[in-house]
């Protein structure tokens, strides 16, 4: 009995991913306005908070909360174009910032010259 005990013991305190967490947001949901930025190609290669490979050349982004593998829209709110992206990274770190996004979704809406920009988030069904 006692190593059941010390195993439930062991699982309680396993770190939970944070893609497991409860993140607050509802499919569909509002996730707010702020200012996005974009990572720049000299990480590429590197892994992501998810495990994946950072590749400037896709269609993703880091977010603080969003679940990995989750599609949000950010929409560039001067220029009013939006991109859809996938959710593989933690971030950003920087006060005031959202969105990290990869240098293709950064072309997408036309901030990949001034490296940011306000918009809005909102998360998406599959």
């Amino acid at each position: 009995m006692r190593g059941f005990i010390a195993i439930a013991l062991m699982l309680a305190a396993a770190p939970v991913a944070a893609d497991e967490l409860d993140v607050g947001a509802e499919i569909g949901a509002d996730l707010g306005q702020g200012t996005a930025s974009y990572f720049s190609r000299e990480i590429a290669g590197n892994r992501t908070a998810s495990g994946e490979r950072c590749d400037p050349d896709t269609l993703t982004a880091a977010h603080r909360t969003a679940p990995f593998g989750s599609k949000v829209r950010v929409t560039n709110l001067s220029t009013g174009q939006s991109v859809i992206v996938r959710i593989n990274d933690r971030g950003p770190f920087r006060a005031g910032r959202v969105i990290d996004l990869s240098h293709a979704a950064a072309r997408e809406i036309g901030m990949h010259r001034t490296g940011t920009a306000k918009v809005s988030l909102a998360l998406l069904d599959d």
